[in-house]
Formats: structure tokens, C-alpha cells, sequence
């Protein structure tokens, strides 16, 4: 099974919290990962941020790069942001989340969603994506 996960889902890969589990098992599970171009510059920038110190950060920075090695990324191109317009413009997304859903759509079905975010579902859903979300759409 193929897994796309949008920068929410990734950032909890690497961070304790309760919907750390969630994500690890959903990757533990697929047979190939993917994400957008963009996830891997959010992933980075957020565990930066939520990291506390420089060294926790570099820690942090490490792992991801190890895993990043694995994705399929998908390029943000000019299919990809044309079709993130279109989503965008009829779900009421901000252009990131649009983004993620264009270039997991991109994928040969079937495919897993991996979100935290509650505003990517309705569009998520809408596309034919098996949701893996603690949230319930």
C-alpha cells in the first residue's frame, strides 16, 4: 500500500505525542512512502522550531534526512500547483495543504492519506484517499 504524508503527519514520526503511534504504524505498514517536495523544507523547519535546542534540533534534522532517502518525493511542478489551485480554490485550502493533496493525487491508487490537519479531509476524502487520521471526517 502506498502512504503520502502531508508535513503534519511527518513531524509527529519524529516527536513524542499522542498521535505518534498512529503515524509510525501507518508507515510501519506501507510499502512505499511518499510526499510532496515541500514536506521535506516544512518537516525540517518544524522539528527545528518544536525542538527546544540546537542539538536536539540536529538530532532531529538526522533522522529525517535518513528517512527522506526512502520517500518517492513528488515534484511541485506546474501540473502539481495547477491542480493544488483547483483544490484549493473548492475545499478553502491554504496553498501548502492544497499542495500536499495535489501531489498525493498524482499517485496510482490505491492510496493512504496521512494528516493531522482537519481541513484536508473533506478534499482528502473527495479524491478516493483511505484517510489515516485521528480525526474522523
Amino acid at each position: 500500500m502506498t502512504l503520502a504524508l502531508d508535513s503534519s503527519a511527518l513531524v509527529q514520526r519524529y516527536l513524542p505525542g499522542p498521535d505518534r503511534e498512529l503515524v509510525v504504524s501507518a508507515m510501519q505498514h506501507a510499502t512505499v512512502w511518499c510526499a510532496s517536495e515541500l514536506a521535506r523544507t516544512e518537516l525540517l523547519m518544524a522539528l527545528h522550531r518544536l525542538a527546544g535546542s540546537q542539538i536536539a534540533a540536529d538530532d532531529l534534522w538526522a533522522a529525517a534526512r535518513a528517512d527522506w532517502d526512502a520517500f518517492v518525493v513528488v515534484p511541485v511542478d506546474s501540473r502539481c500547483l495547477a491542480t493544488a489551485a483547483e483544490l484549493g480554490s473548492v475545499y478553502g485550502l491554504t496553498t501548502v495543504d492544497a499542495i500536499h493533496l495535489a501531489a498525493a493525487d498524482r499517485l496510482p491508487r490505491p492510496v493512504r492519506y496521512a494528516t493531522l490537519d482537519p481541513n484536508q479531509i473533506p478534499a482528502a476524502t473527495a479524491l478516493g484517499f483511505e484517510l489515516v487520521s485521528p480525526i474522523s471526517p
